[in-house]
């Protein structure tokens, strides 16, 4: 992964943003599992009309997708997983779509 993608320090949201999130929170879809040799993967799907009301620095600026959140700024947003989950990758041509993986034998 390409330093562009990754920070060192989580961006935490403030109470006003994390606010204007909650209302999508109970909308968030997530995927069944499924593996490789690995990993097992899911993906998240948010709420289109929450990609409106995200910070613009949670977004890629080349891309214009979300770019790869800190454990800390997904779950900030209202995603709740158990513990292991790594957000590797956004989908530009559905860019609601987060997807994540973890260790098989996590």
């Amino acid at each position: 992964m390409d330093s562009k993608h990754r920070r060192k320090q989580p961006r935490l949201l403030s109470e006003s943003e994390r606010a204007r999130l909650e209302e999508f929170q109970d909308s968030i879809h997530y995927s069944s599992r499924y593996s490789d040799d690995n990993f097992e993967y899911r993906h998240v799907t948010l709420p289109k009309n929450m990609l409106k009301v995200i910070p613009k620095d949670y977004f890629d600026t080349e891309s214009g997708t979300l770019r790869i959140l800190m454990e800390d700024e997904w779950r900030g947003l209202g995603i709740t997983q158990s513990l292991g989950w790594e957000h590797y990758e956004t989908h530009t041509p559905e860019p609601h779509i987060l997807l994540f993986k973890r260790s098989k034998d996590y």
